[in-house]
């Protein structure tokens, strides 16, 4: 029997890590080596490490995890988790099973990228979900903002940090009505309603929105609406709620509806930064620790 075990090897789950074997707990870490951003050549608005290939963050996160005797990585994915009477149960691909008093769900969300040829070809090579991540990199370029109706509208005034050369593609009738149009019209919002056909690049970079009657519009880079997030299926599985987004409601502390069960990351309810996710590990960590004392000193 663990202490707890943590599902997702990503800076939320390390962290917890961390501070869960500095408190002498006996952690189990699972991490099925697929991140979210493993697309992206390097990771942002993590202080002191801005600008650094995200790998790097994984790769130094585990030596330091070396050296607390009390934790134990496996690299594997969880095939299945249920609430057992005495915590939680995983059992792996490859049938290890193991139990823990707590559990952490640190394992992201999934993006599901538009179908439209040519995204998951530059996806992370100038075709962006997030302005904060990658908006600085793209400043002042021509940038095209794909998605439709009231959400292509909000990421596109959003950008207005970044550029003020902007053009919002619909892929079709916008469905705006016209104070929309005048409000994009006075921040300098171009509105293309015409069907896009593929993204088109060069040397491996998206350059251009090809359009179905043929024409091309060059930007520098691309940034597009998500839909509603997919949470890892262990979520539902065991049995927490979730917000229209597709998130977990936490509390403070990362506590999810089911007692003992925390999540941390993108899959909770905060920002989905990095730095972020790093803070709601350690935080997740803190309240199991406490947890744990309480229950043990009863």
């Amino acid at each position: 029997m663990r202490d707890v075990i943590i599902v997702g090897g990503g800076p939320a789950g390390l962290s917890a890590a961390l501070i869960l074997g500095r408190c002498r707990r006996r952690v189990l870490l699972i991490d099925s080596g697929h991140p979210r951003n493993a697309v992206t050549p390097h990771m942002h608005g993590f202080l002191g490490r801005d600008g650094r290939p995200p790998g790097d963050l994984r790769e130094e996160g585990r030596r330091e995890l070396a050296a607390y005797d009390t934790v134990e990585i496996w690299d594997g994915r969880v095939a299945d988790a249920v609430v057992a009477p005495d915590g939680f149960q995983v059992v792996m691909d490859d049938q290890r099973r193991e139990k823990g008093r707590r559990m952490i769900l640190a394992t992201g969300l999934r993006t599901d990228l538009p179908p439209v040829e040519g995204f998951s070809e530059f996806w992370g090579h100038g075709v962006h979900h997030c302005p904060y991540c990658d908006g600085y990199e793209n400043r002042d370029r021509p940038l095209a903002v794909y998605g439709p109706g009231e959400a292509g509208k909000g990421l596109a005034l959003e950008l207005t940090a970044w550029s003020r050369d902007l053009t919002l593609c619909t892929d079709g009738p916008s469905g705006l009505e016209a104070p929309e149009w005048e409000r994009l019209a006075r921040n300098g919002i171009r509105i293309e309603e015409r069907a896009v056909a593929r993204l088109e690049g060069e040397d491996g970079r998206f350059a251009r929105v090809r359009l179905r009657d043929g024409a091309a519009l060059a930007f520098g880079a691309l940034f597009f609406v998500t839909g509603p997030c997919v949470p890892s299926r262990l979520v539902e599985r065991l049995g927490c709620d979730l917000s229209r987004k597709g998130t977990v409601p936490t509390g403070d502390y990362e506590e999810t509806n089911v007692p003992g069960l925390y999540v941390a990351g993108d899959a909770s309810r905060r920002v989905q930064l990095a730095i972020v996710a790093a803070a709601e590990g350690a935080m997740a960590a803190f309240a199991i620790n406490t947890e744990l004392l309480r229950d043990d000193t009863r």
